[in-house]
């Protein structure tokens, strides 16, 4: 794994090294403070907990995540340095999973920044803090989920405005995979097995689910196995860009 730790550090100097990780961390604060406190009206509804703070989390992220994930590879194929990345003695999975954990990091940091709003709420009153810590890690898992996608998107091209619009349409699916809407649309013609496939696909079921404070390991193996999944086809890109 040093391999992997080396290209995760680089990356993090990288981020932090530019306003990059800045501007993510400053706007993802902000929002979720600015969405908690007046959209979701945290003080008006009287509750001492987190729910109108995580129930926006899968809509900033899909702005956000794919911003942040359009640089990993699309700035390394268009600058030529992917060809120098590639020579050194490393494996493509070792600089996919590093670049990936460098990432998830800067993310996990601005997560953790937003601890202020736990100290609120435990000021204010009495909440259950098992299921504010379950819905941070549901936002945590989410996260990765949404940035293992945009890690895949952003090997398959150069440009980075097309890497973050195709990613964040993919993420935008999953998302809205288990919405009612949609399931209506195929249960008029789908067998019911598939459109239980399809709403299990839905980010919004399982981030829920955790944000009740029911760990369930269903939720969790859901959130891996999706992020396993987009970085091993990300892998497979890679080589056979490589191959080229």
């Amino acid at each position: 794994m040093a391999n992997t730790w080396y290209i995760a550090k680089r990356e993090l100097f990288g981020y932090f090294g530019s306003p990059l990780a800045y501007v993510f961390i400053v706007i993802f604060v902000a929002l979720t403070g600015a969405f908690a406190f007046y959209i979701g009206a945290l003080f008006e509804r009287g509750q001492a907990d987190l729910q109108s703070f995580f129930i926006y989390h899968p809509w900033l992220y899909l702005i956000l995540v794919p911003a942040i994930a359009m640089r990993l590879w699309a700035d390394e194929r268009k600058s030529g340095t992917i060809e120098l990345l590639m020579t050194l003695p490393i494996e493509a999975w070792q600089a996919i999973l590093g670049k990936f954990l460098a990432a998830w990091a800067t993310i996990g940091l601005a997560l953790i920044l937003t601890f202020p709003m736990w100290i609120t709420v435990n000021y204010l009153g009495d909440p259950d803090n098992g299921v504010i810590l379950a819905s941070y890690l549901g936002s945590f898992l989410m996260a990765g989920a949404f940035l293992a996608i945009g890690s895949c998107i952003s090997a398959l091209t150069k440009n980075q405005v097309i890497a973050f619009v195709v990613s964040a349409v993919i993420c935008f699916l999953f998302v809205m995979s288990g919405a009612e809407l949609v399931l209506n649309f195929f249960r008029a013609w789908a067998p019911e097995f598939m459109v239980d496939v399809i709403g299990g696909l839905s980010f919004l079921t399982h981030f829920e689910q955790l944000t009740k404070g029911v760990i369930d390991l269903a939720d969790l193996v859901f959130f891996l196995s999706f992020i396993v999944f987009w970085l091993f086809a990300n892998t497979i890109i890679v080589e056979m860009k490589k191959a080229d």
